[in-house]
């Protein structure tokens, strides 16, 4: 039994539909929340834990455009919102344009249509690639206001 596409022009219907559509974004979520649960128990704020070194830090002792996104992480799954913008203001940025990308792809599934997010626009890739060569240059500049992004 060949299994049609989601995206069929029609809403899920049933049971059956709505599990089928739905078990994309289940196993998108859930393997999100077992990397909450690995940043949860790992404790990327004490130095010499379980979870890994940015390569690019340990090779260079440069900040790349990630560095400090698991911190970020621990940051918000703790409720501290300010050190989480000091850790990793882009990637927060971008973890909440993700989540509108998840919920646009759930409802699509579920609405059988695709629904647009910010990941189709055309302009996005451009935007994305400014931003992210922007925030490498300002957080590795070494002299103040920008010694504040170092982490």
């Amino acid at each position: 039994m060949a299994l049609s596409t989601v995206y069929t022009g029609q809403p899920a219907r049933g049971t059956r539909a709505v599990a089928r559509a739905l078990a994309g974004p289940a196993a998108a979520a859930g393997g999100i929340g077992l990397a909450c649960v690995a940043v949860w128990f790992g404790d990327p704020t004490t130095p010499g834990g379980p979870l890994p070194v940015c390569p690019t830090k340990l090779l260079f002792g440069i900040d790349c455009p990630g560095c400090g996104g698991l911190r970020m992480a621990y940051s918000v799954l703790h409720g501290d919102f300010s050190a989480a913008l000091h850790y990793n203001a882009v990637a927060l940025v971008f973890g909440a344009l993700f989540a509108w990308s998840g919920l646009a792809w759930t409802m699509g599934r579920l609405r059988g249509r695709t629904m647009r997010s910010w990941l189709h626009w055309r302009w996005t890739p451009h935007v994305v690639a400014v931003v992210f060569v922007l925030w490498f240059v300002a957080r590795n500049v070494p002299f103040s206001p920008f010694t504040g992004l170092y982490v």
